[in-house]
């Protein structure tokens, strides 16, 4: 019975953590003209919290291991819940981008914290239909949070959509006793802080540099300083984990040519996803006239293969290979990406751009891990997500700068679509070349060029696997 309530609390939390990524796109418009807020400013709603999502994955999964799996999720959700609060009553724009900044950081812990006690409670066949489970729900909240979201803003306002998820992130709080305790592991290494610190602050340095270059000018001190230190914080970030002992994120999984090439579609993939899940709301405001409500329901068109088309293609690969039905995500989704971009008949070409991304989504994750050796699954499985969250948000904030510059900072009037269909074509060319390299990288019968680890990086690496998200 505990483990039943275990992963059902655990469930409903990381729902929320995609719920309220995807869904707080639809009320971006809304909260723009309410709070009388600048499109890059607005942009920060979205992007403030995926950056530190995706910053804080790797740290935040070491450190559940280190200080107990339970308390780094019980603070992940602390965390969530109470930011949500603040952000659905802030009354100027910086106060609810800031509550977003520090909402991701605890999304990041929820996520981690929550796919860690899932690994330590569950073993065996358990374990693998509790996180079928886990990826399922982080699906359902991609899929789901803009057409809901849509409702709800529809219904009470832009402040639903964090007030809704604050209040079930409270209620899942008081549950968290119920969950079993575990024991922080004394016997790891040293946390690489160094590595975690620098990959943060690069990553908030490039996305600012692209979020307020329209706004402020690409020639500006703040921009390009804030891009030129993104590099050299990339840079260091490298030179770091190629040296320390346990580096956060191990770069030689690169040297693998079939984990190389699964990153490749993964970045791919969710690097139009991403931008189309933010954007499309307004496009379908401006250009379809659709209000709130009507924009998220239309959503469903490419969202909702997510919550079906995964289940097939797992059912799929006793005939169809894994590697093939990836290749052939990467074609429908550049198929579909250019289907969008001629703006002709929009919903077909939504679902096979969500059909495409739906199969890339049920395969890739798995196929990763196993691409390299045994021992290094809980590493391969961190970095992989590292990339995957990294793409989204820099697709997101890289599309959001070249639609804010064509539009001169609003997302309205002829120049939108027409900067939206540009993107759009620059994804299908994107995903074509990409399907290309994969086919070719995946292939590829190379053996993983990572050194044989030793007895506690391998039991580190294994500690990894339960906290890394899937």
């Amino acid at each position: 019975m505990q483990r039943a309530g275990t992963l059902l609390l655990s469930l409903v939390a990381v729902f929320l953590v995609p719920f309220t990524l995807t869904g707080a796109s639809v009320a971006l418009t809304d909260i723009g003209t309410q709070l009388d807020a600048s499109l890059a400013a607005t942009q920060w709603v979205v992007n403030a919290y995926s950056a530190t999502f995706a910053g804080f994955m790797l740290i935040s999964g070491a450190l559940a291991d280190r200080w107990g799996r339970r308390r780094i999720f019980a603070s992940g959700v602390a965390l969530f819940a109470l930011c949500a609060v603040i952000s659905s009553s802030a009354q100027n724009i910086v106060v609810l981008d800031v509550a977003r900044l520090v909402s991701g950081i605890g999304a990041a812990a929820t996520t981690t914290g929550a796919s860690a006690v899932l690994a330590e409670t569950f073993t065996g066949p358990a374990r693998a239909r509790a996180f079928g489970l886990f990826g399922t729900t982080i699906g359902a909240g991609l899929a789901v949070g803009p057409t809901l979201t849509g409702l709800l803003v529809h219904t009470w306002g832009w402040r639903a959509a964090f007030a809704v998820p604050g209040a079930i992130g409270l209620l899942c709080l008081a549950f968290v006793r119920t969950m079993p305790a575990s024991r922080p592991d004394t016997r790891g290494g040293r946390l690489d802080r160094a590595g975690g610190t620098l990959f943060t602050l690069a990553l908030l340095a490039l996305i600012f540099g692209l979020v307020e270059g329209p706004e402020r000018g690409w020639d500006t001190a703040a921009v390009a300083g804030a891009l030129a230190a993104s590099a050299v914080l990339f840079a260091v970030f490298v030179v770091v984990e190629r040296r320390v002992a346990e580096p956060l994120l191990d770069l030689r999984l690169f040297g693998t040519g079939r984990f190389l090439g699964l990153c490749l579609a993964v970045v791919a993939v969710v690097g139009l996803f991403g931008p189309l899940l933010t954007y499309l709301p307004a496009y379908f405001a401006e250009v379809a006239g659709m209000g709130t409500g009507e924009a998220g329901l239309s959503m469903i068109a490419l969202t909702g293969p997510v919550l079906v088309v995964p289940l097939v293609c797992g059912a799929l690969v006793r005939w169809i290979p894994g590697p093939v039905q990836v290749v052939a995500s990467l074609v429908l989704v550049s198929a579909g990406a250019a289907w969008l971009a001629t703006g002709w008949s929009l919903f077909p070409a939504l679902v096979v751009t969500g059909v495409g991304v739906a199969v890339a989504q049920g395969l890739l994750d798995g196929l990763a891990v196993d691409a390299v050796p045994a021992e290094h699954a809980g590493a391969a499985a961190g970095t992989f997500n590292t990339a995957k969250l990294t793409a989204e948000t820099l697709g997101i904030a890289a599309v959001g700068a070249v639609l804010a510059a064509r539009t001169g900072g609003r997302l309205s009037g002829p120049r939108f679509p027409e900067a939206l269909h540009l993107t759009l074509w620059c994804f299908a060319g994107l995903c074509l070349v990409s399907a290309a390299v994969t086919a070719v990288l995946l292939r590829s019968r190379s053996g993983s060029p990572v050194a044989p680890a030793t007895r506690q990086a391998a039991e580190t690496a294994d500690q990894r696997e339960g906290a890394a998200a899937r």
